[in-house]
C-alpha cells in the first residue's frame, strides 16, 4: 500500500490534487488493458479482484479522464485514445432498447446480473454511463480524424437509446429502472424521487428521438410534488426526500455533471437540496447521536459502501459505524470546509491506514478497527469529478452545454437562475 503524503505540509490546491490524481488513476492504471474499462473493484494494493465491470463506473470513469486530461497529467490524445477503447468495447456490449445492463464481464463483454431477473438493461446506469458519455462528447471538440470519430459514436450510442421505451404501459407514469427480454418488467422498480435517478429523467427528457412526455417527471418523479420533505434535522431544511435526506449518494451522482447551481423548478431549489442534504449527513456525524468511534468534525460521510459484514448503504436513520470517504469528499462544492478537514483526517487516520493504491479504501469502520480492502468505481469517480466541479466547475460546464440536457431541462420545467455570489467554488482556472 503506498504511503499517503503528510496532509499538514499540503497547501489546499496540493491536497486536491493528490487525492484527485490517485483516484483517478484507478480508471487509468487501474482499467483493463484490453478494452480500457475500468473494474467495477480493485484491491487496495492494486490487485484485480473480479472481470466485473459497472457501466455507472464506466461514466463515471469517463469523467475521471476528462480531468486528467485537462490538468496534463495525461496528454490529450493518450485520453482520446482511451476514450475510443472504451467506446469500442461499449459498441460491442447487449444493448436493450439501447440501454445498457448493469454489469459486464471485461473479457467477453457479457451480461452479468445484478439480481435475479436482471438480465437486461439497467436504466440508471444507462444515465450514469451517458452522463459522462456527454462530457467526453462535449470535451473532445476539436476537428481531428480522432476527436471526430469519438463524437460520431457517442452520437450514435446516445441516440439509441429509447428512453420512452422504459415507461411501462398501463402503470402510472414514471420512467421504470430495468426491463429485459425474457422477463420484461418482473422486477418492477419505478424510478422516484428523491434519488440518484433525476439524471435519467432530464436525459430522458431531452432525448431527440426518444423523448418522455414532461407529466411522466411530474408524476413518476416526484409524484404530483409529494417526494418534498420541507422538514428541518439539525437545522437544514431538507426541500425533498426521505428523513434526513438518506445516503449521499442519492445527491451526489447526478450532481457529476448537473449543474445545481441556480437551478429551480416549482417545488426545489436543486441546490438548497443538495447542501441541505450533505449539511445533515455532516451534522449527523458531528453530533453523532450514537456514539460511534471516530466520529466528528474530522470523521463524517455516509452512503453506500463496503463494510465489515458485506455492501451496506449506510444513511443517519441507518447508522452503523462505517464511515466512506467517498460521501465527504464528493461534498466539496456544497460543504468545503468540512470536506476538507475530512480530507486531510482522512489522511491522517492510523499512520496512512486508509491510502491505498487507487487513493482512499471505499470505507472503514472505527470502532471494529476495520478498514475496506477494496476501491469502487463508482465512489471513485465521483470524487474525482466533485473536486473538480469544486474547483473549475468543468464537468458541470460540459454537461451543462449539451443540447440534450438544454432541453431535457426546459421540458421538465427546471430553470436557472443567477446566483448573487458563488463562495462554494474554488474558482481555479486552467493556464
Amino acid at each position: 500500500m503506498s504511503h499517503p503524503p503528510r496532509p499538514q505540509h499540503l497547501s489546499l490546491p496540493s491536497l486536491l490534487d493528490t487525492i484527485q490524481r490517485q483516484h483517478a488513476a484507478y480508471f487509468w492504471d487501474g482499467a483493463d488493458t484490453a478494452t480500457g474499462l475500468p473494474y467495477d473493484r480493485r484491491g487496495t494494493k492494486g490487485e484485480k479482484i473480479s472481470d466485473l465491470v459497472s457501466l455507472g463506473g464506466v461514466g463515471f470513469g469517463l469523467m475521471s479522464i476528462i480531468v486528467m486530461a485537462d490538468r496534463g497529467w495525461v496528454a490529450r490524445h493518450h485520453a482520446a485514445s482511451r476514450v475510443f477503447a472504451i467506446l469500442d468495447a461499449l459498441a460491442g456490449m447487449p444493448r436493450y432498447r439501447g440501454a445498457f445492463p448493469h454489469f459486464v464481464k471485461a473479457s467477453d463483454l457479457t451480461v452479468v446480473p445484478l439480481v435475479p431477473l436482471d438480465d437486461g438493461a439497467d436504466l440508471i446506469e444507462t444515465a450514469l454511463l451517458a452522463q459522462g458519455l456527454l462530457c467526453a462528447r462535449e470535451y473532445f471538440d476539436e476537428k481531428s480524424p480522432a476527436e471526430d470519430e469519438i463524437r460520431e459514436q457517442i452520437h450514435r450510442i446516445l441516440t439509441a437509446i429509447e428512453w420512452s421505451g422504459f415507461v411501462r404501459p398501463g402503470a402510472r407514469p414514471s420512467l421504470f429502472w430495468h426491463w429485459s427480454p425474457q422477463y420484461e418488467w418482473s422486477l418492477n422498480v419505478p424510478i422516484t424521487g428523491w434519488n440518484e435517478g433525476l439524471i435519467a429523467y432530464v436525459l430522458a427528457a431531452g432525448s431527440q428521438d426518444h423523448s418522455i412526455d414532461p407529466e411522466v417527471f411530474h408524476l413518476g418523479w416526484k409524484n404530483e410534488g409529494a417526494y418534498r420533505n420541507g422538514e428541518s434535522y439539525y437545522g437544514h431544511t431538507l426541500p425533498a426526500g426521505s428523513p434526513y435526506g438518506g445516503p449521499l449518494f442519492l445527491s451526489q451522482y447526478s450532481f457529476c455533471g448537473l449543474d445545481p447551481r441556480g437551478l429551480f423548478d416549482e417545488h426545489i431549489d436543486y441546490w438548497d437540496q443538495a447542501v441541505a442534504h450533505s449539511g445533515i449527513n455532516y451534522e449527523h456525524c458531528r453530533r453523532n447521536p450514537k456514539g460511534h468511534i471516530g466520529y466528528g468534525v474530522y470523521g463524517w460521510g455516509l452512503t453506500a459502501s463496503d463494510g465489515p459484514r458485506g455492501y451496506l448503504v449506510s444513511c443517519p436513520m441507518n447508522d452503523v459505524g462505517v464511515l466512506a470517504p467517498t460521501a465527504a469528499l464528493s461534498s466539496f462544492p456544497f460543504l468545503p470546509a468540512q470536506a476538507e478537514a475530512a480530507a486531510r483526517a482522512f489522511l491522517s487516520y492510523g499512520n496512512g491506514r486508509l491510502w491505498g493504491a487507487f487513493g482512499f479504501a471505499d470505507a472503514f469502520a472505527p470502532a471494529e478497527n476495520w478498514v475496506s480492502d477494496c476501491h469502487l468505481a463508482i465512489n471513485q469517480g465521483p470524487m474525482v469529478a466533485m473536486i473538480e466541479n469544486y474547483r473549475t466547475g468543468l464537468l458541470w460546464r460540459l454537461f451543462m452545454k449539451a443540447p440534450e440536457v438544454m432541453v431535457g431541462l426546459a421540458r421538465l420545467g427546471i430553470d436557472r437562475r443567477q446566483r448573487s455570489q458563488d463562495p462554494e467554488s474554488l474558482g481555479e482556472t486552467r493556464p
